[in-house]
């Protein structure tokens, strides 16, 4: 892929997401982009969120929604990794979430990572975007966009994409019904689309997603 006219190939690429859904909102027509493209796409995933599900619901529905949702975008289950730190408290957690992210470092040694953007005001999120920046500060960081979250974002790097991926991040998205179930609004096909297609109307292109550049080695 281009990147400032420089053409950039990332074969290994690690998503962090601090909840089970976050990948797949945040960068999920990407991901299904770079494996279509030849590359090797792992996603962590620091909780599964159980206090924030619907009542009745059964404690290990994010989970396996996670792991549905994954298979839907061709992700392995072999490059799925699932933490267990209680949503809204990772700050408590901090060490502990960055010796997770060294072990993960060591043991994939990505070239591109993919996680929250500075300007997401998450709790959660924020814990992983700070944690993440120190444990690879010497590797290429994009944050991704949720904007539920942030108060603003920085474009900065923009990635097209079409309508197979977008279609993939759709389905993905749809295999978590317990979220769909709350009826969170981006949680719909309006606004997904709708987002994609104001970012790619930024770079003259159908689709797209954007990015923050917090570091790139070329």
């Amino acid at each position: 892929m281009m990147i400032r006219g420089v053409y950039v190939r990332y074969r290994t690429v690690l998503v962090l997401a601090p909840h089970t859904d976050d990948a797949e909102l945040g960068c999920g027509g990407l991901m299904a982009r770079m494996i279509e493209e030849g590359a090797e796409v792992y996603v962590a995933a620091f909780s599964t969120a159980e206090e924030s599900l619907p009542e009745g619901v059964p404690n290990d529905s994010l989970k396996n929604e996670f792991y549905r949702a994954m298979s839907i975008i061709d992700v392995p289950q072999k490059h799925l990794f699932v933490y267990n730190y209680p949503v809204r408290r990772f700050s408590y957690y901090r060490q502990e979430v960055l010796e997770d992210l060294v072990k993960l470092r060591q043991r994939i040694r990505p070239d591109l990572i993919l996680l929250p953007s500075s300007y997401d005001i998450h709790q959660d999120h924020k814990v992983i975007h700070q944690e993440g920046l120190r444990a690879f500060k010497d590797y290429s960081v994009l944050g991704y966009e949720l904007p539920w979250n942030n108060v603003a974002f920085s474009t900065q790097a923009f990635f097209d994409l079409q309508d197979r991926h977008m279609q993939r991040k759709w389905d993905a998205l749809q295999a978590y019904r317990s979220q769909i179930e709350l009826q969170r609004p981006y949680f719909t096909q309006g606004f997904i689309n709708g987002l994609a297609k104001l970012r790619g109307t930024q770079i003259k292109a159908e689709w797209a997603e954007a990015f923050e550049v917090l570091r790139v080695i070329l």
